[in-house]
Parts: C-alpha cells; sequence; structure tokens
C-alpha cells in the first residue's frame, strides 16, 4: 500500500466514497418513496451510478499498482449498466399488468392504455 501514489489514493478514495454515496442516495429513495412506481427509480439510478464510481476507483487503484491498465471492471460495468434497466422494465410491466388486471387505482396516469386517456 506504501507504493500507492499520494494522487491516486485521493482520486480512488473520491470514486469510490462518490459511488458508495449514489449507492445511498438510491437506497434512501426506495426507502422514502410512497409508491412502487416511484421507488422503482431511485434504486436503478444509484446502483448503475455507484457501480460506476466504484469500478472506476478499482480500476485507477489496480492500473496504478501494477504499472498497466486493468479493465477487467469494465465488463461488470457493462453487465450491470445492460441488466439493471432491463430488469426495471420487467418489474414495471409486470405491476402494471397485475395493477391493471385487478383494477387498481395504483396505476399512475400518465401509464394508462390510450382507451382510458380518450375517455
Amino acid at each position: 500500500m506504501t507504493d500507492l501514489p499520494v494522487w491516486a489514493a485521493l482520486l480512488t478514495g473520491f470514486l469510490v466514497l462518490l459511488g458508495a454515496g449514489f449507492t445511498l442516495i438510491g437506497t434512501i429513495g426506495l426507502l422514502r418513496l410512497p409508491s412502487f412506481y416511484e421507488r422503482m427509480h431511485a434504486p436503478t439510478l444509484g446502483s448503475t451510478w455507484g457501480t460506476a464510481g466504484i469500478l472506476l476507483g478499482s480500476i485507477v487503484f489496480f492500473s496504478v499498482m501494477q504499472s498497466r491498465p486493468i479493465l477487467h471492471e469494465v465488463l461488470i460495468a457493462a453487465f450491470v449498466t445492460v441488466t439493471t434497466p432491463v430488469t426495471l422494465m420487467l418489474l414495471a410491466r409486470a405491476a402494471l399488468y397485475r395493477d391493471r388486471t385487478e383494477g387498481s387505482t395504483a396505476v399512475p396516469r400518465r401509464f394508462s392504455s390510450h382507451r382510458e386517456d380518450s375517455a
């Protein structure tokens, strides 16, 4: 650890704390927002941006320590960036289908079908 330059330690620490902060904000949004439809967005952004910050910090740290670019984390970032929004869309569609078939009033107005809007 003593071989790590100060600039790399500060940059790594900043990026990891930034990523952890984004993740914390997403978690707080998940806990504080009132409805399912409002709660979906915050953790998705929190996990994507949080993962990005932590992975960038990891790239900086291991690249400096091994004196060559380390890019394994790029694969992790790609998988998280692709799978998180897809999971969100699937959860939203399942919830919308469930709420519409049950006739729930919890469906947000902008998500209602066109037939209901024109009536």
